[in-house]
């Protein structure tokens, strides 16, 4: 069953960028941002991981942090992150049990052939570890921001 907003953040702990681990507990009494992303270094994620890094100081403002999460691994983001900028956490779900576990490791499909993959999907998730919002199928242009409006209201 998809998550919904009102539920409980399923919990993790993964290998970040520049080593080291990243858990949701990490967050409890602060807000969180989880953008789940198909793939480092492409049009589409690297365009949304431009906007969220240049809106951070006003995540920061509204006590919210971000972070991102793909099936990439973390030497994959280390070099996304250098290359951008990028100044919030990447987190390496190779396994994908998070993603699963968010229930956006999902089957999709081009050119006719099937493949497993990331849905580009949004998680807001308040001070407590209840998921206030989330966007699904996210398009890219203006999301960052429409993100930052819903993190500021709650």
């Amino acid at each position: 069953m998809a998550l919904q907003d009102g539920d409980q953040a399923p919990e993790f702990t993964l290998a970040r960028d520049g080593g080291g681990t990243v858990s949701l507990a990490d967050f409890k009494g602060r807000k969180l941002v989880l953008y789940a992303y198909p793939k480092d270094d492409t049009p589409g994620c690297t365009q949304e991981a431009i906007a969220f890094n240049g809106l951070r100081e006003e995540f920061a403002a509204a006590d919210t942090a971000i972070v991102g999460i793909s099936p990439d691994p973390v030497k994959s983001h280390d070099k996304f992150k250098a290359k951008h900028g990028l100044d919030f956490a990447l987190v390496a779900d190779e396994a994908q049990v998070a993603l699963q576990a968010y229930g956006i490791w999902v089957e999709k499909s081009m050119y006719g052939r099937s493949y497993m993959g990331v849905e580009r999907t949004t998680f807001l998730i308040d001070r407590d570890g209840t998921i206030a919002r989330i966007w699904r199928k996210v398009k890219v242009p203006g999301h960052a921001a429409e993100v930052l409006a819903a993190a500021q209201a709650i």
